[in-house]
């Protein structure tokens, strides 16, 4: 019998609250203003760039891009002991089908081979900054494997946010998004 992967309900609490939703707040506002047509994943045209006016720096742009596509292919590689430390303690995965899992829970399901990462392919990575909290948004083309039973290759939009704590980028909520 496979193990249940339902996260429990549970109230979030972390330190700082209040300057973290006002951070979620800030970047909702930015990521409602930016949803415009977004070009499909693998466009030529599309573009990772900073837009002028961003609060942030380039440079921590640049990293949280290159910790979500280093944590994409540690997914894929299925290694769940060098992707832990990438997901925050406090880590909450919401699927495409809606289902809640915490970060134990995923890495559980990762290393236990219940899910299977085939391709991961995203598509250029938009980044909304506000202090040391990024949102992220980009599509992918994915494909898994879920209790041995290989799933077709589809479109995905996927937004996750980043925290920033002890100098080091952490994913601390996911969500993905199959695209009809």
């Amino acid at each position: 019998m496979a193990a249940s992967l339902a996260l429990p309900r549970t109230r979030l609490a972390w330190p700082g609250t209040r300057t973290f939703a006002a951070a979620l707040l800030v970047l909702a506002g930015s990521v409602t203003m930016s949803c415009t047509q977004q070009p499909a994943a693998g466009d030529a045209s599309a573009k990772d760039e900073p837009r002028p006016g961003d609060e942030s720096s380039a440079s921590d742009e640049e990293t949280v891009r290159a910790v979500e596509r280093q944590r994409l292919k540690l997914l894929v590689a299925g290694d769940a002991e060098a992707a832990r430390p990438l997901h925050a303690d406090d880590f909450q995965l919401v699927n495409p089908v809606g289902r809640a899992l915490s970060r134990d829970q995923y890495m559980q399901a990762l290393s236990s081979g219940y899910l299977d990462y085939v391709a991961w392919d995203p598509g250029p990575i938009e980044v909304r900054m506000a202090g040391p909290i990024a949102a992220i948004r980009y599509r992918s083309e994915l494909q898994v494997t879920l209790q041995g039973q290989p799933r077709a290759r589809l479109p995905h939009w996927h937004t996750d946010v980043y925290r920033k704590t002890g100098g080091r980028w952490q994913v601390v909520w996911s969500q993905a998004t199959e695209i009809k």
